[in-house]
Order: C-alpha cells, then structure tokens, then sequence
C-alpha cells in the first residue's frame, strides 16, 4: 500500500508559491508567475534591487494567465512585480520595451525591470514591429525580457495553426522550447540569465500541450545552474542608439553572447546514447517526449532503443542551435533524423552546420533520403505514426526482430484503417443562455460577417447566414473590398466588445471613410467570456461605446438590451441613441439594413457564464425564477430552440414520443425559450433549490463502511483519460487526480485539451502518475490508455480519444446518460444512440462498466455535474486508480469547489459500485413507460369520454383485421393507434386547461423543488392575445396561480369541445383538427380494404405521418402544411385508388 505523506505546514495549494525548496505542484500558467518571483527572489539574495513588469494580452493556450496574475495580486505585490494587461499585444511589447529603458532613467527606485510580454501566436504576428524595436533596443542589465508566445499547432482554438518559433527568429530573439512545466520554470529561469547575459530579448514557445498541463515541479534553487561566463561587456540597452550601431550589435556581439552561453549545453539534453550508434534523433522540445513515447507504444524502452543503435539528443534552445552539443552528440551516427513539429527549424539549422563536410551524417527530417516526405509538416505530431516510421528505420537495420515486425504491422493496420478527418460530433456551441444566441441573428435575406470572440461560433450555426470571417481586428474589412463588386447592398458584421477595445474601433472609422453600406452590431457582453470572463481592457462602458461611434459620424445608433430599465435615466447616451429592448431585434435590424452608409447596434447584455460566476460569489441578484415544461401539454415541436437556441433544453423521451425539458443544472434563467410559441412553458417563484436525496456519506451512523479496494502500485506511466464536456467539471477532476498523485509523493502530469470547448464542446483531459520522475508527454499517446472515465460518449468516440483505446489494456466506466448535441437545436429528430456508442467501445476495450451517472446525480444532489466524481469514485471502488482514497478526499477538500457534494458523491460512486458489500446500487436506469392500446383507450376516455375511446377503436379495427389475415405482425396497426391518439388528442383550450390543472404538475414541482413555489402560466389565449407586429404571431401573456379555478372550469367544461356550443371550435385550427381526424380514419380503412397489394413500407410511413404534426397555432398550421405536401409524395406510392384521392385532396 502506498502512504500518504504528513501534510507540511501550508497546504500545496499556498505552498505553490511560498515553497522555497521541494516540489511543488504547478500548471503551466503558475509557473511562469512562480518564474518571476523567483527571479526576483534570486536578485535579492544576489543584493541586486529589481522589480518587474507583465504586459500583454490574452489567447489560448495564455488565455488564463492574467487570471493567473490576478489570483497572485498580493505576492506580486511584496516582489515588486507590476501586471498592466495590455489594450493589445503590440502596446503591451511597446511596454515592455519602455520597462527595460528604466535602467536609463536617473530617477529610477530599481536597478533593473524584469519584464515579461505574452501573447497568442496571431499576437505575435500583429506585434513583430514592436518585438522587433524592443529586441533591437535590447534588455537592460538587470533586467531581462522574456517573450511567451502560446502556440496551438493544431489549430484546436484559433482560426489558423500557428508556429511562432518564425517569428521569433526574424526579430532576431533566441527560441526555447520547453516540453513540460518543469522546463517552463527552469527554461524561464534560464531565460532571463541569457537575456542578460546577450542584451537580447529571448522567445519562449508555450505549446498547448505543455503550458495548458501541470506537474510536480523540483523549485530548489540548486535544481537549477546558471553557467558561469565572463561578462562580455556593454550589449545592454541604451539611449540614443543609431540604427547602423544597433544593427551591428544585435547580429554581431549579442548573437556571439548567445552561442556562447548556448555552449555551456544548459538547455540541451541527451536523453539516450546509443555504445553503437547509427540513428540520431534530434527531436527539440517536446517532440523529443513523442518519440520516447512512440518507442514505448513500440515496446521499446530507452536502454533497449539505445542497445538497438538509437541515440536521441532535445535541443531546447531551437534557435540558434547550440554547437558544441549538436557536434559532439551527432558524432558516430550515420543517419541524423530530425524529428520536429510544424515547419523545420532545427532541420535547417543542421544543414547549414554540416553542409560541405565529408564527415557530416545524412539528414532526413522532413524528407527522407529520396527526398518522399517523411515527418509531416501540418498538424500535431501522431505517436501512432512516429512509432511506425521509426519501426520501419529500426528494421531496416535489424529485420530479425520478429516481435517489432508484428507491431509495426499492426500500426500500419491500425493507421490505415482510420477514418478520415470529420467535423467533431460535438462542436463547441453557446453556454444556455448565451446573449449571442439571440445577437447573432440576422433577419431574412441578410448575410453577416463573424469575427473573434464567442459569437464567432455563429460560423457554423445554419441559421445565421455567416458569410466570412477575419482574424480579430480586421472585422468589417471583407465588406469594403466586396461592396464594389456584387449586387448585395448591406452587410452585417458581428464584434465582440474585447474587440473592439482591442483594435477593432478603428475598424469603424474605416469603415465610415469608405462609405460602407454595413451594420456593426457591437456585442457588448461585460466579460472575456472565450477565455475565462476577464474584464475588457480599459473598461469601456456602453455609453461610452456608443458616445463613440456617434462620434466617429456613423449613420445610426441603437442600443438594444435585456433590460431597458438600465438606461431609463440615459445616463451618458447621446441623445441621437434609441434604446430598445431585445424583443425588437429583428425589427430594428431590418430598419438599419435599409439605411445608406455605416449603421451601430449595440446588443447589450451579460456574458450567461459570467453572470452564473457572478450569482454563485453573490455579485448579482439570482432571480426568483426556475423554468419548468410540463411534459404533458409539450407537443416536442422545437419551437422553443427555434426561439432561443438554448442548450438547456434537452430531450424527454416518453410513451408518447419525444418531448421537451429544461436542464436545471445548466439553466441561466435567460427566459428567451418562453417566446416558444407553446402552453407548456411554466415559471416557478419561491422555489429555494433543486430536491436531493439523502446520501449515506462515511461518517454517518447508519453508513456501512466499504471494504477498499486493493491499490496497485502505478506502472510508468498509468494513464488516465477523461472526455467530456466542456463546462461540466471534467477540469476539476484531472486536476484532483494531479494533485492527489502529488500529494502521495508520486510523479504525474495532467493535460486539459479544452479548445472552444469550454462552450459545450469536447474536452479530453489526460492525466499519468508513475512512482518516477517519467520521461513522456503529458498527452496519452495512441493505444497507452489504461483507464477511460468516459463522462461523454459522445466525446469519448471522437477520433482524438479512440486512437488512444488498446483491447489489450483500456478499461472504461462509462456514463450512459447522453447529453445532446449541437444537432438536436436545429433537428430535434436527432438522437443520441447510447447504447449503439457504449457498445461499439466495448469492442475497442479490455472491459467496459456503464452506469446512468447523470441521472443518478440529478436524483442524489439535484446537479448533474456530480455525476463526474460519482464515476471518479465507481472507478477507483473497482481498483483501477492508483491512488489512496485519502489523497483523493484531500485533493477535493484542497481543490475547493463544492467540497461537501464532491466528497459525497465520490462516497456514492464507491457504493454504486459495491452493491454485493449490502450496500443498495444508488440508482437504476428509469425503463421507458410503454404505451399499449388499452392505455391510449384510457387516455381519450379522460380527454373526452367513452364515446371518443369508442371511436378510437372502431376507426382501428379495420385495420387490425385486415393486418391479421394477411400474416403481419400488428406494427401498422399499432402505428396507425399512435398517429389516431395525436389527432384524437388534440391539445385545445379545455386540454391544456386539463393537464395543468389535475395534480400532476404539482406533485411533479414538489419532487423537483424545495421552497413555497408560485407557479406563472405563459400563454396566448384566443380572445386575449394580441398579435406582434414583428412576428405576426399572438404575444403570450402570463397568468399568475390565480388562473387554477378558471383551468379547472374549463377543463369540466369540454363536453362542449366539438359541439355548436363551443366558443373555441370556430376557429379555423379547431375545424381543421377534426378534419384531420376524419381524413386520417378514412385513410385507415381504405388502406385496409387492399393491404395486400400495397408496399407495406409506403404504408407505414402513410399510417405514421401525423406523429409528425406537432406544436400549437402557426407552429402547428406549419407542421399540417409539411403534412400535406408529404402525403401528396407519397401519393404516388399507393395504389389504392380512393386512398390517393384522400391523399391528393
């Protein structure tokens, strides 16, 4: 058994950054802060006094390192260390560059700054010009610069893969290339000793992969040597500095400085030699980790590809290369094989240093010795792929090695065989609530422009008509090189507020100097949501928006909002600026696209994710308000996602086909569904929070205490994969896992691959624990997962986690609750096939175990997000975590978040999977209720009597006779009761009256909710209801619980429904309803006279298209309209002569 070691005096979580020796627990993020600190710290010590400057601007994989910065406030403080988030990346460098001119201030408090700017690689690209001054001029002597560049070279979160490494280098700055965040912290440390050192800048790459992971990182100052070098004299910034002189000294003296300092080797790292060596890889940062991991995924380890004549050599200076080491490590090899990823850096570097040489060894990298691609230039680095190509090398030096033959076989099998590059199932898509939802639309016949930011997801949404996207800061520009040249008058273009702050406000002014013809509509949402709800820089105001696009001599300002009364006293708006609210958007939209020139709609309203954060630290009110759809009076149509396009709203599948519910759990009370033109949609006030069960936890007296499971040493390393999505809490585990891993004195690194995926999209994060330090990725290579927790089927089906399954070794506990996809906002037909999923991951595992984990969160603690931990506590009750329960309760307790629910649910987990222990199973999967004939019969006696359930059967038995004696198996009859009971069923005023008024609804709200509930109806009853002008559709009214006697008087009154005396059966939806019946019942037994003659198939499609008709007024003459058109198709199909007739008329 493994121990638990004594907790030190501060938790890990303060010790991350007051710790001065040991390891400490760090993200990639927190070691770049732990960098600065530590490099003041150092200063100190040395009797130098130095402070320290960040600037720069968000982006993933940085987008959290100004959150970062921020959560480090104080400890920046006591160092010094000042953070001003730049308004844009290239007035942060500018910035920066002015932080290393203090050295040359006589009023300086400091002998130097410590600067550090950082940005996305597109940041990168924008700022060259100021990177290119900045480095030109240089660092001051006790200064340094360090320039973070975050690097997504699979394009995971960016409009374009990127590879900074270029840039860098064309603005002269040297490139380290950490693989881990243990290099992050040694390699900054190091960076600021050579930026010293050289006079220079010094470019860091931070790939997603390294600085979005963490890891147990050693911070003791002796861990980490600087090299020891004579000072090489005044290289430092100064003022003034002629170009020419400039020039001069940064590619002569300075570049001599970094090749001297590169010499000392400190960056570089043999990580195997070979006694007999003919292959020498060179693999720089962490593609060196993916070719370890590729000999393993081989069966190789590091000592057996060394006996075999494989040596491998990681650059982390990539440029310039460091000479010695690359000479002295290249010698005896025949063969140097670069293996980098993206474009060659290091490959050509090599070249030039060996080209002309007798001695030199072949080089293939990119090309292999005929010049055939070989490593490939696009994308990331596929283990799968390394292992085969260096399989293949390996035998062709050793063919006899039968067991290595086999597996590149299989590799070859396994590479073919997989399928090509898809659209992800599950694409990112907007939080519930999201205010983009419903800013992003365009009325008909417009056409918009997407830009950065969330709403740029509106890019692959069908409805929203996006024509284009540009790189943030370009927004509306497409336009003006267009608008010459096409029949098309307006454009739309969608900018997000940090945009605009961002670069964007000139794109306006632009804009109005070449007389566009386009609308802005400026998306002010108060939050950064993209990457973690960080304020806007400089913190513009609406008002102060629209004061200046008014300014800059735009057309027409409107400001549209979820809340008009904000701006009933107009406090700081032009007087020109009409302030509406968000009802009007389509109205006001169609308005600004007939107006000449440049047009602003300011679309005003709270980032949905934002506001939850801001509700749960008690920053904003929660309304009193929970949204509920009666299942019973829900008709399934979609309506309300064709109104909102919520996520929240989930399928309901019942006796009666598919429904419509409101997921509690990610609900953001935006109300935007209640416009669904629909009567089953009902508000809850006083309702004091979602029902829960009693959950047994360990120390409670009637507990029974589970026997613990045995917990295996890890093997080097255990890896642990956890797809899911974003949002709900998936994060929070491989970070528990992390931690709990180092709290047991265990080597782990986890990796959260999120993307947009915060946006319900996929997440894979990845975690591997071995008991050394171990030389690997912190990204599961292929066929290496020992444990797949699979919270999502959907994601754990995606490409990116299937290459990684082995039958040999991967064992899956799987949730077998689905949460829908994008795809069911816009076809509520699609499903989510669970079982069809779980069992083709079967296949592709050594076991699999699948249980309802959101249900049964939902049931035990009201909040799906539990089922994460309940599937984190089955998994580690069936043995397969390598970790002591006790590190894990304290990883949860450390972590923070929702401690008492996480504890109980990882305790109700354990139980779920030990029900032989006395232990009762938590919770089983609710089996759909089947609906048979005598139910229907029931159903249409409690509708309208037993003279309506006696229709109901006649109409059928044609039918059912008919089937018998021709030898069917009674499915047509059975589809024609189902299609009859809808048309029977009709949901009119005395129905709805019916199903909200008998007891069901409440006995449901009371299991749901806690609290003293008073319930609002949202209706649009025929006599009251006016009709909007800006949708042609009757507005729905809310009725308080004082309308339950008149629901109950109506409902006892529809003996009247039908006859001459009902004041509701003139309307023409009434009359056309029983029509449908009438037509439908003749179609059964026409159908039945000839059944034998007809293809059974048409017929079935014929007998189940009015299950098709759903929804109320325009919603349901839209569905009886699609009826209609399908039943003429399928006219032609039929040859009963009467049929068609009925069918065609």
């Amino acid at each position: 058994m493994l121990t638990v070691p004594q907790s030190h005096p501060l938790s890990p979580i303060e010790e991350r950054f007051t710790l001065e020796s040991g390891k400490v627990h760090l993200t990639g993020t927190q070691a770049l802060v732990r960098v600065l600190v530590d490099q003041r710290r150092r200063d100190i010590a040395a009797g130098v006094q130095t402070g320290g400057f960040v600037s720069g601007y968000r982006g993933s994989p940085l987008g959290g390192l100004d959150h970062q910065l921020w959560r480090s406030a104080k400890l920046l403080e006591e160092h010094n260390i000042v953070f001003e988030p730049g308004l844009n990346e290239d007035l942060a460098a500018t910035a920066v560059w002015g932080s290393q001119l203090t050295a040359l201030n006589a009023d300086r408090t400091v002998e130097g700054v410590i600067g550090l700017w950082y940005g996305k690689g597109p940041g990168l690209d924008r700022s060259m010009d100021a990177l290119k001054h900045g480095n030109s001029a240089g660092s001051s002597r006790w200064g340094g610069v360090l320039a973070i560049a975050g690097d997504d070279h699979g394009a995971s979160s960016s409009t374009l893969a990127h590879q900074s490494d270029h840039g860098f280098i064309a603005a002269q700055m040297p490139v380290i290339a950490p693989a881990t965040v243990a290099e992050i912290y040694r390699f900054g440390l190091l960076g600021y000793a050579l930026s010293r050192y050289s006079g220079l800048w010094v470019g860091m790459t931070a790939l997603t992969e390294v600085v979005e992971g963490s890891a147990s990182v050693d911070i003791s100052p002796g861990a980490i040597s600087l090299p020891e070098l004579d000072e090489p004299g005044s290289l430092h910034i100064r003022w003034p500095d002629p170009p020419a002189a400039m020039e001069a000294r940064l590619i002569g003296e300075r570049m001599q400085a970094v090749a001297r300092f590169a010499g000392t080797g400190v960056f570089d790292q043999v990580v195997c030699r070979s006694d007999r060596p003919w292959l020498g890889i060179v693999a720089p940062g962490k593609a060196a980790l993916d070719v370890v991991d590729a000999l393993r995924i081989l069966g190789l380890s590091l000592d057996e590809a060394a006996s075999l004549g494989v040596s491998i050599y990681k650059p982390g200076l990539v440029w310039p290369l460091a000479q010695p080491g690359l000479r002295d490590f290249s010698d005896g090899h025949s063969t140097l094989l670069v293996i980098e990823e993206k474009r060659p850096v290091v490959e050509d570097q090599i070249a030039r240093i060996f080209y002309g040489q007798t001695s030199a060894p072949t080089l293939i990298g990119k090309h292999d010795e005929q010049g055939r691609n070989l490593v490939p230039e696009t994308g990331v680095l596929d283990t799968a792929f390394l292992a085969k190509l260096l399989g293949e090398r390996i035998l062709e030096q050793r063919p006899d090695l039968e067991k290595l033959r086999n597996r590149v076989a299989s590799l070859r099998t396994s590479l073919s065989s997989r399928p090509a590059p898809a659209a992800p199932e599950r694409p990112p898509y907007f939080c519930a609530g999201c205010p983009h939802n419903t800013s992003t639309k365009v009325p008909d016949g417009s056409k918009a422009m997407a830009g950065i930011g969330c709403h740029g997801m509106a890019s692959w949404l069908p409805d929203r008509q996006i024509e284009s996207m540009t790189h943030m800061g370009g927004e509306g520009m497409h336009w003006i090189g267009q608008q010459r040249f096409t029949t098309e008058k307006h454009r739309f273009q969608n900018l997000g507020d940090g945009t605009y702050a961002h670069s964007a406000s000139l794109n306006i002014r632009a804009a109005v100097a070449a007389a566009s013809n386009i609308t802005f509509k400026l998306l002010y949402n108060d939050a950064v949501a993209m990457t973690g709800g960080q304020p806007v820089e400089g913190g513009l105001t609406p008002q102060q928006m629209v004061s200046q696009v008014v300014a800059e001599g735009v057309k027409k300002v409107v400001l549209v909002t979820d809340d008009v009364d904000r701006y009933r006293d107009r406090n700081g708006l032009p007087p020109q600026v009409e302030v509406l609210d968000r009802s009007e958007m389509d109205r006001v939209q169609r308005e600004l696209r007939e107006i000449e020139g440049v047009t602003v709609l300011l679309y005003e309203q709270t980032c949905a994710t934002e506001l939850r954060r801001r509700r749960k630290r008690g920053e904003a009110k929660r309304p009193d308000l929970r949204v509920v759809i009666d299942e019973r009076v829900c008709e399934g149509c979609g309506d309300c996602h064709t109104q909102s396009g919520c996520i929240a709203i989930e399928p309901l599948e019942t006796a009666l086909g598919r429904k419509r519910q409101i997921n509690q759990s990610s609900c953001n009370l935006d109300t935007s569904c209640l416009k669904g033109f629909c009567p089953s949609f009902v508000t809850v006030s006083g309702a004091t929070g979602t029902k829960k069960k009693k959950v047994a936890s360990p120390s409670s007296s009637n507990s029974i205490e589970l026997e613990e499971p045995m917990i295996k040493a890890p093997t080097d390393p255990y890896n642990i994969m956890l797809p899911g999505v974003g949002g709900t809490g998936i994060v929070t585990i491989s970070q528990i896992l992390a931690m709990a891993a180092h709290l047991e004195g265990l080597s782990a690194t986890s990796l959260d691959m999120a993307g947009l995926a915060q946006k319900n999209g996929a997440v894979t994060s990845h975690v591997r624990i071995s008991q050394n330090e171990h030389f690997a990725a912190a990204k599961i290579p292929a066929e290496s997962t020992d444990l797949l927790i699979a919270t999502d089927l959907v994601v754990a089906e995606a490409p990116a986690v299937r290459t990684t399954l082995s039958p040999a070794r991967t064992h899956i506990i799987a949730n077998s609750d689905v949460m829908p996809t994008l795809s069911f906002v816009f076809d509520g037909n699609a499903g989510a096939n669970g079982g069809e999923r779980i069992d083709r991951l079967r296949a592709l595992a050594f076991d699999l175990r699948d249980i309802p984990a959101e249900g049964i969160a939902v049931d035990l603690f009201g909040d799906g997000i539990a089922k994460n931990m309940i599937m984190l506590g089955y998994a580690w009750q069936c043995g397969l975590i390598p970790l002591q329960r006790q590190s894990i309760e304290r990883a949860i307790e450390l972590n923070g978040a929702a401690v008492a629910m996480n504890k109980e649910a990882f305790d109700a987990g354990r139980r779920l999977a030990s029900p032989a222990q006395g232990s009762k199973p938590v919770a089983k999967p609710k089996a759909l209720p089947q609906l048979d004939e005598t139910a229907m019969v029931e159903q249409l006696t409690s509708y309208q009597g037993s003279q309506w359930a006696n229709r109901f059967k006649k109409s059928l038995e044609p039918l059912r006779v008919s089937e018998s004696q021709s030898g069917g198996d009674g499915s047509l009859t059975s589809t024609a009761a189902r299609s009859l009971l809808k048309l029977m069923t009709y949901k009119d005023e005395y129905e709805v009256a019916r199903l909200h008024s008998d007891g069901q609804l409440d006995r449901r709200l009371q299991s749901m909710f806690d609290g003293d509930m008073n319930v609002t109806y949202h209706l649009a009853p025929p006599f009251l209801s006016r009709i909007d002008p800006a949708t042609g559709r009757p507005r729905k009214i809310a009725f308080g619980s004082w309308i339950r006697p008149l629901f109950s008087g109506l409902a006892k009154a529809r003996f009247l429904r039908g006859t001459l005396l009902d004041p509701f059966g003139y309307a023409a939806e009434r009359r056309e309803e029983r029509a449908l019946i009438s037509e439908f019942e003749t179609i059964i037994s026409d159908m039945s006279k000839k059944l034998a003659s007809e293809d059974l198939a048409v017929v079935k499609r014929v007998l189940e298209l009015p299950l098709e008709i759903r929804g109320f007024g325009p919603v349901k003459q839209e569905a009886i309209s699609k009826y209609r058109s399908e039943l003429v198709r399928l006219s032609a199909s039929v040859s009963n002569d009467e049929a068609k007739n009925l069918i065609d008329g």
